[in-house]
């Protein structure tokens, strides 16, 4: 009929077809791992040449790095006022912090056990080091101030993860109060999230460009010696991340929730790779949580509450890392420690470690407010820092692994102790 417009189906285009079938088509931690090996050799082959496509890299963390606050504010938010009673989001939080407490110790156990066994500090000269310059712990006082915003929007602004997440407690807890009044702003976050975690989505389909740039970089670089320097030290984390990833969090998903790992592991692993590639545990958050809900059938209550925190508080890889340095920088400088020594030393990197900002290479910056408590100076410390932040990169990568795993593993059994997750979801196979 003339006038009308023509709705006849359109066959999609060739290029169109070939997107669906060659790129939507194949999983994403498929993609992910294959830019991987790419990226591999890229580096390899180009040498130091592959720093001029860093750049891309560098473009995917902002990417996600700029969803990371709004993302966190308007999904606590929303997940708060679907829980309907404040009591509920007490019960979660306690939960959830004894959890993360308690899979950091473990960490740092570990760390000191691996550090004291393997002795990688032995026989470590540092007479070529340059000496870095290290960053003083805030006093605890301090830290719990830092916590309440003076201006939420300003913290919101800077990314203050622990100052956005207290005020979304706080918001999200005003909504539950207010009660029917304010169900437009109820509905407003819910549209919010769902509108933030479509944008996740579509930045992650940059993640294989970007983690192949990223990796070839670092290969270009350091070469693929990057990943064997300093051997005894690189052999501890390795080995410290797997036992803490694959044991620990493993069995806090089998024996905690009661839940098969195998799905667990299966469903985390776009997480895992986009924490490995980035190393930090603050770019990998959105992915975590798209992760959570799509794979793993966590309900958006305990997505909202449990990872956000995790992102900040849970560094077990960190907590770890920092047990084995410790234990590098006293036996490099011939220091014997007692056992009250140990225990001084785990409480003082757990406290620590908790609070490290999850960012890439961060830890080693307060190495010194763990290390001056058994003797070692804040001179030697930045001695120490200076010689390994050259090797640091790839141990960071592989450290930011437990960190990652950690959170979705705490988030599972709180989860399932809250009756909170698809059971049948989590056994099926990930989301395409």
């Amino acid at each position: 009929m003339t006038g009308q417009a023509d709705h006849r189906d359109v066959a999609p285009g060739p290029i169109t077809s070939f997107v669906r079938t060659y790129w939507l088509g194949v999983k994403l931690w498929k993609r992910i791992l294959g830019a991987l090996l790419i990226g591999v050799v890229i580096g390899s082959l180009w040498g130091e040449g592959a720093e001029h496509i860093r750049w891309i890299g560098d473009l995917f963390i902002r990417l996600i790095r700029m969803l990371v606050a709004p993302l966190v504010f308007v999904i606590i938010v929303s997940g708060i006022a679907a829980l309907g009673d404040p009591r509920r989001l007490g019960s979660i939080g306690v939960k959830t912090l004894l959890l993360y407490v308690l899979t950091t110790a473990i960490g740092v156990t570990l760390g000191l056990t691996l550090g004291t066994l393997f002795e990688p500090g032995q026989h470590v000269s540092l007479g070529n080091a340059t000496a870095a310059t290290l960053q003083q712990a805030k006093p605890f006082g301090e830290q719990l101030m830092a916590i309440v915003p003076a201006n939420p929007v300003k913290s919101l602004a800077e990314g203050e993860m622990l100052s956005i997440i207290f005020f979304a407690l706080l918001f999200g807890t005003g909504i539950i109060a207010a009660g029917p009044k304010a169900a437009p702003v109820t509905a407003f976050f819910e549209g919010a999230t769902a509108v933030m975690l479509r944008l996740v989505q579509f930045v992650m389909e940059l993640a294989p460009f970007g983690v192949c740039a990223l990796i070839a970089s670092a290969i270009g670089a350091n070469g693929l010696g990057a990943f064997t320097s300093i051997f005894w030290l690189g052999l501890c984390v390795l080995i410290g991340s797997a036992i803490q990833t694959l044991i620990v969090h493993g069995s806090l998903v089998r024996f905690g929730a009661w839940l098969p790992v195998l799905p667990f592991f299966r469903g985390s692993t776009d997480a895992i790779l986009v924490g490995f590639s980035t190393s930090s545990s603050s770019a990998t958050l959105p992915v975590a949580m798209s992760v959570a809900e799509k794979n793993l059938g966590i309900k958006p209550p305990i997505v909202s509450t449990v990872l956000p925190l995790g992102a900040t508080m849970s560094m077990d890889g960190t907590a770890m890392y920092m047990a084995i340095l410790s234990m590098f920088a006293v036996q490099a400088f011939g220091v014997v420690l007692t056992p009250a020594d140990y225990v001084l030393l785990g409480i003082t990197t757990v406290t620590v470690a908790m609070g490290t900002a999850p960012i890439p290479s961060s830890s080693l910056f307060l190495l010194t407010a763990v290390l001056t408590g058994v003797g070692i100076s804040p001179e030697q410390a930045a001695l120490l820092v200076g010689f390994i932040l050259p090797f640091d990169r790839p141990l960071d990568m592989i450290r930011t692994i437990p960190n990652v795993t950690s959170d979705l593993s705490v988030a599972t059994v709180v989860a399932r102790w809250e009756n909170e997750i698809d059971v049948d979801l989590y056994k099926a196979a990930p989301v395409e």
